[in-house]
């Protein structure tokens, strides 16, 4: 997975800041946006787990601070939900210009309220997730009722939310109140995924009820049983993101995976728009090679050479393993630590000439267990015995047709 932290401007001018998750080993085949819990931060722990589990399954994910909060500039006293609305969309148009327009928009808490209403302004999104959401935004009035008198008396209040103060004016309730979620879900037209925890102390499971009976299909509800409001334990986050990622493969467009097959061993398979990403089918087992981006690589796979050395590395473990499990040896593991470079050959006598190089490969073998000198010695010369690097030391052939 990589990470990098990006900024985009809202409707005001301010900036936003976000971290951009992609997949290690793929171009991401989505792109999901997502939005936090209220007073929340794009680092809460569950929205990092969830983000992360949705980049493992291959989505791209943006998640980034509303106005006035985390890292982003603005007041939060200034902003409202109608805001938060817009910064979304913001973030949308962020990753439409620099990646792929989102098709997944997932948001947690008043974030979930406010994917639905962005939803409906965003026309390449094609399924929202919502988790922990209230039915509707004015929801979150409970939470300041013993501060409400005070807004309506003087327009503004300090607000103590999760040990810390926030202010809060009379706009911010003002806007709430001109929000009808259900008028809005009916009539969006996504996929809607309802997640919601029956003990949520905070927003009652009847909000999900209420979203749910509002909605048209396809729609779907999956408890998120035992789980609290802010999914503080992991187990919980983690399984809320890989159920997402699942449910929304069937809802957002995929890529048609291309199935190789071969009466060979080996098929590799390289087309003309992925640079060097080659997909291959290596006996029964599926996987990627790739060139370093140093040299116009996207690093999602190992290099040609890096399968070479791995053959020799994985070969001499299991000779040893082998071995040393036939004779009853006390080895408990061995690394075997291999790579690869052209370099001139030992003791070589053209040490200044660059067409001597040979291919050269770097082995060092790690084992560790109660072995004496001399059956360490002995585990040495097997080692040279490996299959693969046998073939390496001996005369070989490639035999090429067209087909």
């Amino acid at each position: 997975m990589s990470i990098s932290k990006i900024t985009f401007t809202n409707v005001d001018g301010q900036t936003l800041s976000g971290k951009l998750e992609l997949p290690a080993d793929q171009h991401p085949h989505n792109f999901a946006v997502f939005a936090h819990c209220f007073t929340c931060t794009k680092n809460l722990s569950a929205v990092r787990n969830i983000s992360r589990a949705l980049v493992a399954k291959g989505f791209g994910v943006l998640r980034f601070d509303f106005t006035g909060l985390g890292e982003s500039e603005g007041e939060f006293e200034d902003t409202n939900f109608s805001g938060n609305v817009e910064d979304l969309i913001a973030a949308a148009d962020y990753l439409k210009e620099h990646h792929k327009a989102p098709s997944l928009l997932v948001g947690h808490s008043l974030g979930g309220a406010a994917v639905i209403f962005a939803a409906s302004q965003l026309p390449s999104v094609q399924a929202v997730a919502t988790i922990g959401a209230p039915s509707n935004p004015i929801h979150v009035q409970h939470l300041l009722k013993s501060e409400l008198e005070e807004i309506q008396k003087n327009g503004k209040a300090v607000v103590n939310l999760s040990g810390r103060d926030f202010t809060i004016k009379k706009q911010f309730l003002e806007d709430l109140e001109t929000k009808s979620l259900p008028n809005v879900v009916k009539n969006f037209g996504k996929s809607l995924l309802v997640m919601h925890s029956p003990q949520d102390s905070l927003v009652g499971i009847q909000n999900a009820e209420e979203i749910y009976v509002a909605a048209y299909h396809p729609k779907s509800f999956v408890s998120l049983d035992g789980a609290d409001h802010l999914l503080m334990k992991k187990e919980d986050s983690l399984y809320a993101g890989d159920v997402i990622a699942t449910w929304a493969s069937r809802y957002v467009p995929m890529p048609e995976q291309t199935k190789l097959s071969t009466t060979h061993e080996v098929v590799a398979s390289l087309d003309d728009i992925n640079s060097f990403v080659t997909q291959m089918k290596v006996g029964n087992h599926h996987m990627t090679a790739d060139e370093p981006i140093a040299v116009g690589g996207t690093d999602f796979g190992p290099n040609p050479y890096e399968l070479v050395s791995a053959g020799l590395a994985a070969c001499t473990a299991m000779t040893i393993k082998m071995y040393v499990a036939r004779k009853g040896w006390p080895l408990d593991r061995v690394e075997v630590h291999t790579n690869y470079k052209k370099t001139h050959k030992i003791d070589s006598d053209h040490s200044e000439d660059p067409e001597a190089k040979i291919d050269t490969f770097y082995r060092d073998i790690k084992l560790e267990g109660a072995l004496d000198e001399k059956q360490i010695a002995r585990i040495l010369q097997i080692a040279n015995k490996c299959p693969v690097h046998k073939t390496l030391h001996t005369e070989t052939q490639v035999i090429t047709e067209i087909v």
